[in-house]
């Protein structure tokens, strides 16, 4: 025999249903509210992950924003609560509502910042595979900037070499092929994922329509020959052989004033040189370049965001 509380619960699903094929769609939040806190009182966390996903894609695809927004920030809330882990299912979920909410709306940053902290299992950075997505995400919204961000804490080089390639060939110069494969291997360097920065590498010229004709090394590109080396000299702790690299190609290496603080960020974490003079020093160049390499995840992913369809040097972040 039903209790009560069930009786309770099942007549606000009657009438949340009736709501929402009523296109009241104001009735229908508050009710998927009500629910939300009855469940959770009773600690009913699969009735929960039902209840808010389906509520906040049905009502994100009516094009109820923020009520949608809303209840999947409520999820992820209950993610957290019920200590559930990341997995290839949520992050894919998650994903989805991400995608389904209008890029203006306020609420969707908290969304986005929320679910990136519940990721935050073994890395400080967030699930590999949810930045991945949100990546994606954005890049399917042609925002590139945002789009880097996240792809520097995912662990796919493939896709991210793909983004690369058609943000160049749409909105570079082919004097800039190089550029921009540059800075992303770079700054993965700095970032001590060498593993993605070889992967992106390795894609980026096997398939840019401009390089993979070359049998390379050595490419027609000299940066990128210099690139290929210094991923060499890194897996082999060759510390003369990068010290030689950087001389060898100054030149190209001019073409970017950024390129100077990251390699002497490259050289301090995988060689252990140290050309900083004083402390001061150190902390404001290279706490600054890390600042700007990593971005804050709780600001928005739209600072930087304009740039000139033929940008000099590509800034991506």
């Amino acid at each position: 025999m039903a209790t009560r509380g069930e009786r309770g619960v099942s007549r606000v699903l009657e009438k949340l249903e009736a709501s929402v094929n009523a296109g009241q769609y104001y009735e229908a939040h508050q009710m998927y509210r009500t629910l939300y806190f009855r469940y959770l009182s009773q600690k009913k966390y699969e009735h929960l992950f039902k209840l808010l996903y389906e509520g906040s894609t049905l009502l994100l695809l009516r094009d109820q924003q923020g009520s949608g927004a809303d209840l999947a920030i409520l999820l992820v809330d209950v993610l957290n609560k019920s200590e559930t882990k990341p997995s290839e299912e949520w992050i894919e979920k998650i994903a989805k509502l991400f995608e389904l909410m209008h890029s203006g709306i306020p609420e969707r940053d908290t969304y986005l910042t929320n679910a990136v902290k519940w990721s935050m299992d073994n890395s400080k950075k967030g699930h590999p595979l949810l930045h991945q997505k949100i990546a994606e995400v954005y890049w399917k919204e042609k925002r590139y900037p945002a789009a880097h961000k996240h792809f520097l804490h995912s662990s796919n080089g493939t896709v991210y070499a793909n983004m690369l390639i058609e943000l160049q060939t749409t909105r570079g110069l082919k004097a800039e092929i190089d550029l921009f494969i540059a800075q992303a291997v770079l700054q993965f360097l700095c970032l001590k994922n060498i593993q993605m920065a070889r992967d992106t590498f390795k894609k980026y010229t096997s398939l840019h329509p401009s390089i993979r004709n070359d049998v390379g090394p050595p490419y027609s590109f000299p940066l990128l020959n210099f690139l290929w080396f210094l991923l060499q000299s890194i897996e082999q702790k060759n510390t003369v052989q990068y010290e030689i690299l950087r001389k060898c190609y100054d030149i190209s290496l001019k073409r970017d004033s950024n390129y100077s603080d990251y390699l002497e960020n490259i050289g301090r974490v995988w060689f252990g040189i140290d050309n900083r003079k004083n402390n001061k020093n150190q902390n404001s160049m290279f706490g600054g370049l890390l600042k700007t390499i990593i971005g804050d995840l709780d600001s928005s992913d739209d600072e930087g965001e304009n740039q000139s369809s033929k940008p000099t040097a590509p800034e991506l972040d």
